[in-house]
């Protein structure tokens, strides 16, 4: 935990760093969450909240104020939600914000999504698939038209992959127009439309204009209603490829979602090219992973979804290192590609189809499912084993459990002894079956705590030292923004296309911002 001394530092400096932090830290989110006696700030890394900083009740209203006149939204509305954007560079990173204002008994509550690209731009190729997912996705977006569809819950990544297709895409030759609401990314060489409901301009009715646009690819942010589903679908048999995300958890649910939806089967398995459905796991940390001899249950997972003996796995370590966050650093994508071949589609058209043969047709041996990619990447050190039994649900495991064990594996029957049922195992029995063995770690595998601190901090209490007591001063966050000297000293201002929206981002290597104390909360 970090505290301020506001009576020495500008509310503007202060919600500027917690911004800066915040990106350097490699947070997703920033959550600003009203309590009784003031304001917790929360950043969700690599998928977790953690606390940062309190705020007390004193100076709450005024940073809500200042990130809302950051975010140009209207401060004097404190009884309805909003959402507004910052755009900033800090360094040279740039970085697109969403901001989301909600009203709560006890005050606002502010979240700040920190929308970072720099993957997208990196290419598919740095996006975790393996080498058989990844050729599948090649030949896949190579087609003229057709619908490809990137399925995930919330915060699992497809708005980045969806941008990695369209960058490796975004020829000189192709019309790409995309519809979305909001617009996430600002790529060169793209037609980006922001869907507006407030005046009528919806997804659908964008979707009817931009085909008299002659494109030949369309990127429709998400499929959200049944008029949408249509006109996509019909879309792309008419010489388009259709781009577009769906919130279902595998692709065996995405088609019964479409069906549902009403879109007609014999349009559904001429449009649909292939299906990618992705989960977000936590990385190992490479520099304190500690390894430990496999479990004979996780010896029989192996074997049953591998045919592989693996004698040997990595584990995050406890406390981690000052490199990672209790042991993980950074996320990777678990996914599931689906690539629609002639008895699918075939298949699709019989209304008599029941799921359970749509499923045995789903999961051959064509199709690394999405337990045998997190399986292999833990093989390979990048996630543990922890992670699979946390993104893994029980609907996923039997649905690539048909009983037929067509490698003669000696393994319990399902129907005496759900071994592949991964829940049914209780964290106590993990805990016994689990040895970690005391091998010699890749790095320190002591928990090391690195103070939170600005760089050229020029006053700063030491820890431990009594402060002594001071009447608060309230900053007006509206008049408190820095002399536009003290800007240049700051940093680098905001760019954004509106000047009177321009707003100082100060660099976090260059900011002074006194602090009080340091708590080490671990």
């Amino acid at each position: 935990m970090v505290k301020f001394d506001f009576n020495k530092t500008p509310i503007t400096q202060i919600a500027d760093y917690i911004i800066v932090a915040a990106a350097k830290a490699k947070a997703s989110d920033i959550h600003f969450d009203p309590r009784e006696d003031g304001m917790i700030v929360r950043f969700r890394i690599d998928g977790e909240l953690q606390d940062y900083t309190f705020i007390s009740k004193t100076y709450e209203k005024n940073l809500a104020t200042r990130l809302k006149l950051l975010a140009n939204m209207n401060i004097t509305e404190t009884r309805l939600p909003q959402d507004g954007a910052i755009k900033g560079k800090i360094g040279d990173l740039d970085l697109d914000i969403r901001v989301s204002s909600l009203p709560l008994n006890e005050g606002e509550k502010i979240v700040l999504r920190i929308l970072d690209y720099s993957r997208s731009l990196e290419g598919l190729d740095k996006l975790g698939f393996n080498d058989e997912n990844l050729e599948k996705l090649k030949r896949m977006i190579q087609v003229p038209n057709g619908m490809i569809l990137i399925t995930g819950a919330t915060g699992s990544g497809k708005s980045t992959t969806v941008y990695s297709i369209l960058q490796t895409l975004n020829k000189e030759e192709t019309n790409i127009v995309t519809v979305e609401d909001p617009i996430e990314m600002s790529i060169e060489g793209l037609n980006q439309v922001q869907v507006n409901s407030e005046i009528g301009m919806t997804f659908s009715k964008v979707l009817r204009s931009i085909l008299r646009q002659d494109p030949n690819i369309i990127l429709i942010g998400e499929i959200r209603d049944s008029e949408t589903a249509k006109i996509a679908v019909r879309s792309s048999i008419t010489g388009h490829l259709v781009l577009s995300t769906v919130h279902t958890n595998n692709a065996l649910s995405t088609v019964e979602r479409l069906l549902d939806m009403g879109v007609e089967r014999y349009l559904l398995s001429t449009a649909l090219t292939g299906i990618i459905s992705q989960r977000l796991a936590k990385r190992i940390c490479p520099k304190c992973c500690v390894e430990r001899d496999t479990t004979d249950y996780e010896k029989r997972l192996l074997k049953r979804f591998l045919n592989k003996d693996v004698p040997k796995v990595f584990d995050a370590s406890e406390g981690g290192c000052s490199e990672c966050h209790n042991g993980y650093s950074g996320r990777i994508a678990i996914q599931e590609v689906l690539e629609f071949d002639d008895d699918i589609r075939n298949a699709l058209n019989s209304d008599d189809l029941k799921k359970e043969d749509l499923r045995n047709l789903v999961y051959t041996d064509k199709v690394i499912t999405m337990l045998q990619d997190a399986l292999g990447k833990v093989i390979d050190g990048i996630i543990s084993f922890d992670e699979v039994y946390r993104i893994i649900e029980i609907d996923d495991v039997d649905s690539v459990f048909n009983g037929d064990d067509s490698n003669n594996i000696d393994i319990d029957n399902k129907d005496n002894h759900n071994t592949l049922n991964i829940p049914t195992f209780t964290k106590e029995e993990k805990a016994e079956e689990v040895k970690v063995v005391p091998a010699q770690p890749i790095a320190n595998n002591n928990p090391v705590t690195t103070p939170v601190v600005a760089q050229s901090v020029q006053s700063i209490n030491p820890v431990g030292e009594k402060v002594p007591a001071v009447q608060p001063i309230q900053v007006n966050p509206v008049n408190s923004t820095p002399p536009t000297n003290q800007i240049a000293s700051l940093g680098t201002e905001v760019e954004d296309d509106k000047k009177q929206e321009t707003t100082p981002i100060a660099n976090a290597e260059n900011i002074t911002i006194p602090i009080v104390e340091q708590e080490n909360t671990q």
